[in-house]
């Protein structure tokens, strides 16, 4: 059945700002790292933050690492995710999970077709089936292999599934949901949005991102003030490619400020 995005922060830095302002301090002071977060008051934070992102003064910020655990995207969009390497991921494996009565992701512009979305269902069905029948075989043909070298039928049964849908994986379409857990530190997620909150960005991926910067900005809003695609804070770099909605998009991300 069709699924729908959800995007979870489930863990991040303590204090991030805090952090980030301190670590940064500490390139200009005869203090201690320690001794410099004892005595930052908010407002410090806040001020010396301010020009910090300004300025551009970036490699600071990398201290600061948030943690999303992420649901109801499809393999399409989570190989372009990956892409993005300095990063960790920790991904639903259809290697050791079967896929029985898999979610998908219908992207929108099939579903705006006359018949689209019946005609894309009709797909996932004949998939789902496909992928059942070739597993069940894969599985009975290993099982009965493993029971013929003298291995027990319950230790036989247990090899051969994951034996069996690794293999019947192959028939799996890019639209199968998959579930993620991503930790970036904050310098690449600002890297993140400005690549794939733009408007050139494929469609998914550009809600995820936007989905994220949304939480980041509900704990750390100074680190993320110029957060999402870069026309937000200057030109748009795209050139004659460029969507030409630049007022849209900043009057959008403007609002997610507030």
């Amino acid at each position: 059945m069709e699924t729908t995005l959800s995007v979870t922060l489930i863990q991040h830095t303590p204090e991030p700002e805090k952090l980030v302002a301190a670590a940064a301090k500490l390139c200009y002071s005869k203090a201690g790292a320690k001794e410099i977060m004892e005595d930052l008051t908010d407002e410090n934070v806040e001020r010396f933050l301010s020009r910090l992102m300004d300025m551009g003064h970036a490699s600071p910020i990398e201290h600061a690492t948030f943690t999303f655990a992420i649901e109801g995207v499809s393999r399409s969009l989570t190989h372009q995710l990956v892409r993005h390497r300095m990063a960790s991921f920790s991904q639903k494996s259809q290697r050791y999970v079967s896929e029985g009565q898999f979610n998908y992701v219908i992207p929108p512009e099939i579903k705006a077709l006359p018949d689209g979305e019946k005609i894309f269902v009709e797909g996932m069905k004949n998939a789902q089936m496909t992928y059942d029948l070739l597993a069940e075989k894969l599985i009975a043909k290993v099982t009965k292999d493993l029971v013929a070298i003298g291995i027990s039928e319950k230790k036989a049964a247990a090899a051969a599934e994951k034996q069996g849908i690794e293999d019947a994986r192959f028939v799996l379409p890019n639209a199968c949901e998959t579930k993620i857990v991503v930790t970036m530190n904050a310098r690449e997620l600002l890297h993140f949005f400005n690549q794939r909150c733009c408007n050139r960005a494929q469609w998914e991926i550009r809600e995820l991102a936007t989905q994220m910067l949304i939480e980041c900005k509900k704990v750390a809003p100074l680190l993320f003030k110029n957060g999402g695609p870069r026309c937000v804070e200057g030109p748009c770099p795209e050139g004659s490619m460029t969507c030409g909605q630049i007022n849209e998009v900043r009057e959008k991300f403007g609002k997610f400020n507030k």
